[in-house]
Parts: C-alpha cells; structure tokens; sequence
C-alpha cells in the first residue's frame, strides 16, 4: 500500500522544494518504495483567507505554480481562516490566487490541486467559483471529539478530513471506521503542542485575525515548554506523536494511506530533517543532507 505525505511550506519553502523535488525524482532509491508526495500545502504572506500559522511565504506564485505542474504534486493553498465574513470573499489577492491554481483539465495528467478550509462560508463560495479543486476540512477546526470527527468525514464535499492530533491514537474508535471513511484521514503527525492544551482553538482564531489586518494582541501560549519553540525531539515525545514504525506497523495495515507534516512556521533546515525522517531511507540521509547542504542556491537557516 502507497502511503501519501502531505508536506509543508508550498510558498514558505518553495527554494527548499526546488532542489528536493529533482532529486526525489532522480534518486527514487534515496527514499522508501511506498512513500509518495501527496501534495504540498501553504499560503502566501499576504492572503486574508489564510489561517492555522501566520504565513510568511514570499515565492512568486506563478513559480511556484509551475513547480508543482513540472513534477505532478498537488499543490494545496491554506485558506484556513476561521473568522471570515462575506466582504472577504471578494478579495483580489486570494481569487488571483485560486484562478492561478485551479486545475487546467487541458492539460494531460495534470495535478488536481486542493484548497484546504475552515469556513464553510468560504467553501460554498469556492465550490460554486471555482469547481475544479478538491476540499480538505482544515486541523484548525480542532475536532476532539470522534462523533464530531466522522460526521466531517461523511461530508461529501472534503476528500479529506485533518483531525485534532488528539484523536491520532483513539485505535479502538479508529478501527470502527468504514474503508471509505479510512480513505480520507489525513492524520496530523508530528504535532509538537501540548497535548492538554485546551486554547488550541482560541490560538487558531488569533493566527486568522491577523491575516485579516485586524489588531490583537499575540496569543500567549499556555504551555510550559513554550518558550523551548517548536523541537522535532520535543514532538516525538507527544503522546500524539505518529512516528514511521507507527505508519508502516500500525495505520498502513489499518487501512489508513494519508499522513500530514507540519511545518509552515519552521526553519527550512528542520523541514529537511522532516523529509529525511518520514521518507528517506536511513543509509541515504548523509546523501540527500551532502546534496541540499551544498546547493549554493538554498539558504537554509
């Protein structure tokens, strides 16, 4: 069974990808046989409709475009604002975005690219605009609790479906699941927040006030280990924490294909210990680092 990573940073970390990209393509036997690339999620810097993690991608959509048409990745835009209000719904800067990105059924084997959602306002005006984009119902939505969480996944109009990282190990409910339903989780893995948190929400309202220009003051993290930052180290101690034995072993045999790396807000060079962990093969990781580190284009840090 193929399993699909949908990876961060599709305008954050267009440099990083650029280099990547060509070398997964050249030296598939760098990385695992059953992994492929999903799609790659972000947002530009400038984009109202934007949520979950305050976006700073600077590339040039257009390049960023053709990257993904040049290796047939799915690109997924991050409109993930929770707060959105009808006058929102004409802005200029993220209907140019959706007109750039929606899938050109004249293109042969073209990508199907996604749109990744919280407010159903903003899904409705994009599924009647802009028909050729597939849904994904947004992690912001913070879904703990299960009954909530399958009833999101018999919506029909989301292929997928980001759960709370909460729910990542509830196996007995998880397993109650039909095979349609498995197909379309898209399991959130390597979540670094704390797993009690209960502003999680909140946050996420303060992340989408922003992007519209609104003044707020900064949401204080509740957390104890906040001021530490975001550590890979830290995230595999989560108790949600959805490592690669735990794919291979656990979900794959369950049924379950699609998995979410977090990251938007990260270092290029933490995102490349990402895709080193998840979808490389351990004797090749000095080889994929020897070739992003000494690319004199990539400024990882």
């Amino acid at each position: 069974m193929k399993i699909y990573y949908h990876l961060p940073g599709l305008f954050e970390f267009y440099d990083l990808y650029k280099v990547f990209l060509p070398l997964f393509r050249k030296h598939r036997e760098f990385f695992y046989d059953w992994c492929e690339i999903g799609s790659i999620y972000g947002a530009p810097s400038d984009c109202i409709w934007g949520g979950g993690r305050v976006g700073f991608g600077d590339a040039d959509p257009e390049a960023v475009a053709a990257l993904m048409r040049e290796y047939g990745i799915s690109a997924r835009l991050t409109f993930s604002n929770s707060l959105l209000r009808e006058e929102h719904l004409a802005n200029a800067r993220c209907n140019e975005l959706c007109k750039l990105f929606r899938t050109d059924a004249a293109v042969p084997d073209a990508p199907q690219n996604g749109i990744i959602v919280h407010s159903d306002l903003l899904l409705n005006y994009l599924k009647a605009k802009y028909p050729g984009f597939y849904f994904v119902s947004s992690t912001t939505k913070v879904l703990t609790d299960f009954e909530q969480f399958k009833a999101e996944l018999n919506r029909e109009e989301f292929r997928y479906v980001v759960p709370d990282f909460r729910l990542n190990k509830q196996f007995e409910k998880l397993d109650t699941l039909t095979d349609a339903q498995k197909q379309k989780v898209e399991f959130l893995c390597n979540e670094c927040c704390w797993f009690g948190c209960y502003d999680r929400k909140i946050c996420y309202e303060n992340v989408s006030q922003k992007s519209l220009g609104e003044a707020c003051a900064d949401h204080i993290c509740i957390s104890a280990d906040a001021p530490r930052g975001y550590r890979f180290s830290d995230a595999m101690k989560n108790p949600g924490f959805i490592g690669i034995d735990d794919i291979q072993n656990t979900y794959a045999p369950a049924g379950f294909r699609h998995f979410k790396i977090e990251g938007r807000s990260l270092g290029s060079a933490l995102i490349l210990e990402f895709l080193l962990y998840y979808m490389t093969k351990p004797e090749y990781q000095l080889n994929v680092r020897e070739e992003i580190y000494l690319d004199s284009t990539l400024d990882l840090f």
